[in-house]
C-alpha cells in the first residue's frame, strides 16, 4: 500500500470509529436523564476545570523553551503558546499532525529548523508518556486492594495468573528477538525504544532539568485537576478518588484511540466510573460534558490562534517581504 492510501486511512478510520461510538453511546442512553443533567449542571465548576486546562497549555508552551534554549533558540512566549494551541486544534482533525504543525509554526515565525523543533516535541511526548505511566502506577498502588477484589470477583484468579505468566513469558521472548533484530519491523521497534531512552537521558542532562520536571508535573496535575473540578458540576455524581484516577486514565487512552476522544471518551469514562459503582446516568452526562468542554476549548482557542498568529507577527512578515 502506497503512502497516500495509508494517510487517508490514518485520518478517516479514527473519525469513522468515533462516529460509530457516538451513535452507540447515544443509542443506549436515557435521553431524558441526559437532558436533565445538562440543564441542571453547575457550569461554574466546568469553567473552573477549563481554567485548569488553560493553565496546562500555558505551562506546556513555557516548558518548551527549556528544550529549545540548549540548542540555541529563544522563541517568543506568545508564539510558543499559539503554536501549542494550533497543535491541539490540528490533532482534532488529523491524529499526530498537531506535532508537525507546532514545529512548522516555529519554522515560519521563529526560524527554528523543522527537524530541531520537531525533535524537542518528541522529547516532550516522552516526558508526558512517563507521567501517564506514573499516574497509572500511583493508581495501582493506592487502589491495589480494590482492583484485586474487582478482578477476583469477575475473573478466575488461576486463569488470571496463567495469563500474567503468559504475558511475562511472551514479553521476555519478544524482547530477546528485538535486541537481536537487524532488519524489518523488529528493528523499527528496537530503534524506537532506543530513541525513547535517548530522549529520557537528554531530559536528565538538561541544564534546567528541574524547571522542566516541575512544569511537566504541573501540566499533568492541571489535567487531573480539570477532570476532578468538573465532577461536582453534575448533580448526584459522587466519585471516589480511585474512580477519578481510573476515569482520568481511561479518558486519556480514549483520546489516543479516536480524534480527540470523539465518541470513545464518554464511553471510557462511564465504564471506569461503573467499576466503582457510580450511577450510569450522571456518569454518562459527565463524560459528554467533560469531552464537549475540553473539545470546545481547543476549537475556540485553536481557531483564535490561527487568526492571531499572523497578526502578532505582522511586523516580522512585513520585514521579510521588504
Amino acid at each position: 500500500m502506497n503512502s497516500t492510501p495509508k494517510k487517508i486511512l490514518k485520518t478517516t478510520l479514527p473519525l469513522l470509529l468515533g462516529g460509530v461510538l457516538v451513535w452507540y453511546s447515544l443509542a443506549g442512553m436515557d435521553q431524558e436523564k441526559m437532558v436533565f443533567h445538562l440543564r441542571n449542571a453547575n457550569y461554574a465548576w466546568i469553567f473552573l476545570g477549563l481554567f485548569f486546562g488553560v493553565l496546562s497549555h500555558l505551562s506546556r508552551a513555557y516548558r518548551w523553551k527549556f528544550m529549545l534554549e540548549p540548542i540555541g533558540y529563544t522563541p517568543k512566549f506568545t508564539n510558543s503558546v499559539l503554536a501549542v494551541l494550533i497543535g491541539y486544534f490540528v490533532n482534532l482533525a488529523i491524529p499526530r499532525a498537531g506535532e508537525v504543525s507546532r514545529a512548522t509554526v516555529m519554522v515560519n515565525y521563529e526560524n527554528i529548523p523543522f527537524e530541531k523543533g520537531f525533535g524537542t516535541i518528541v522529547a516532550e511526548r516522552i516526558a508526558d508518556m512517563i507521567m501517564m505511566f506514573l499516574i497509572i502506577g500511583i493508581t495501582l498502588f493506592f487502589q491495589f486492594d480494590y482492583i484485586l477484589a474487582l478482578v477476583s470477583e469477575n475473573f478466575d484468579p488461576i486463569k488470571v495468573g496463567f495469563l500474567l505468566l503468559g504475558i511475562i513469558g511472551t514479553t521476555m521472548i519478544f524482547t530477546s528477538f528485538v535486541k537481536k533484530a537487524k532488519q524489518g519491523f523488529l528493528l523499527k521497534i528496537k530503534n524506537f525504544i532506543l530513541s525513547l531512552a535517548v530522549g529520557v537521558t537528554s531530559i536528565l542532562k538538561m541544564e534546567k532539568k528541574w524547571a522542566f520536571i516541575f512544569h511537566t508535573v504541573f501540566i499533568w496535575t492541571m489535567y487531573v485537576a480539570m477532570f476532578w473540578a468538573t465532577i461536582p458540576a453534575i448533580q448526584g455524581l459522587e466519585v471516589p478518588i480511585g474512580g477519578i484516577l481510573v476515569g482520568f486514565i481511561a479518558g486519556g487512552f480514549s483520546i489516543a484511540a479516536t480524534n480527540g476522544g470523539i465518541g470513545s471518551y464518554p464511553l471510557a469514562v462511564t465504564g471506569a466510573f461503573l467499576l466503582f459503582n457510580v450511577p450510569e446516568s450522571p456518569s454518562e452526562a459527565f463524560g459528554w460534558i467533560m469531552w464537549s468542554a475540553q473539545t470546545l476549548m481547543i476549537i475556540v482557542f485553536g481557531g483564535l490562534a490561527f487568526l492571531i498568529l499572523p497578526l502578532y507577527n505582522k511586523k516580522k512578515i512585513t520585514e521579510v517581504s521588504i
